[in-house]
């Protein structure tokens, strides 16, 4: 087997790999969303300090999950797109 064929085996790989990890993610972030909007809906509704406190930490954790979707879909295309080139040397 070529060096190349190894790297597009490799490559193809870690495709695999980060499809999984977002899906994951995906339903993390999902799960946290709905976390989130009884969390907003509550911190409006009451007012009180542990509710606003609760809102922010769903929020933050919301935001961190939609960063991490976005640096496996980032990571992804740059995996396909080197992928791509290397099956043009085939």
């Amino acid at each position: 087997m070529r060096r190349i064929e190894r790297r597009l085996f490799a490559i193809d790989d870690a495709i695999e790999e980060l499809r999984r990890d977002g899906l994951l993610v995906e339903a993390e972030l999902s799960f946290h969303q709905h976390l989130n909007d009884d969390a907003q809906r509550d911190a409006i509704v009451s007012s009180h300090p542990m509710d606003r406190a609760d809102a922010r930490q769903t929020e933050s954790d919301v935001k961190r999950f939609q960063r991490n979707l976005e640096q496996i879909r980032q990571r992804l295309v740059s995996l396909q797109a080197k992928r791509d080139r290397l099956i043009k040397n085939l």
